[in-house]
């Protein structure tokens, strides 16, 4: 399957369909990227990145529930209905949104061979540095 233009503005949206939205990416696919905080780990979402004014919850936004843990700076959303994380915005750019991949219409966190591993548990507002981790790897067979 062909992933969609990154170059144009993307459709997507939480599993039961009640959450859509429409974003543009900051830099397309490349900057995919996994976390290794505390929240994310268990999450574990593929996020790509957009400037906030450049996504639109086009429905569902009263169906959007914000989770917020530790500084309380990171805003975690999820559809309250189907339990979906769509996005959050970042703690350590506001004026950035992490979207994930895996809620992009015709795009799959296996689409990604690798993918970065960024160290959340030294945040760099925490003193720590941006440094990455390791990669994880999907092989297709």
């Amino acid at each position: 399957m062909t992933r969609p233009d990154p170059d144009q503005p993307l459709n997507g949206g939480c599993h039961c369909g009640r959450v859509r939205f429409e974003v543009r990416l900051k830099e397309g696919y490349s900057q995919a990227r996994r976390c290794n905080c505390s929240y994310c780990a268990m999450r574990g979402a593929v996020a790509l990145t957009a400037r906030t004014e450049d996504l639109k919850v086009v429905k569902g936004a009263s169906d959007l529930t914000r989770y917020v843990f530790n500084t309380e700076s990171a805003q975690h959303y999820f559809c309250s209905h189907c339990g979906i994380y769509t996005h959050h915005q970042r703690r350590s750019n506001p004026q950035e949104f992490g979207i994930n991949a895996a809620c992009i219409d015709g795009l799959s966190p296996f689409d990604f061979e690798a993918v970065p591993v960024h160290d959340g548990q030294h945040h760099t507002k925490d003193g720590g540095t941006d440094e990455v981790l390791g990669v994880l790897r999907f092989d297709k067979k």
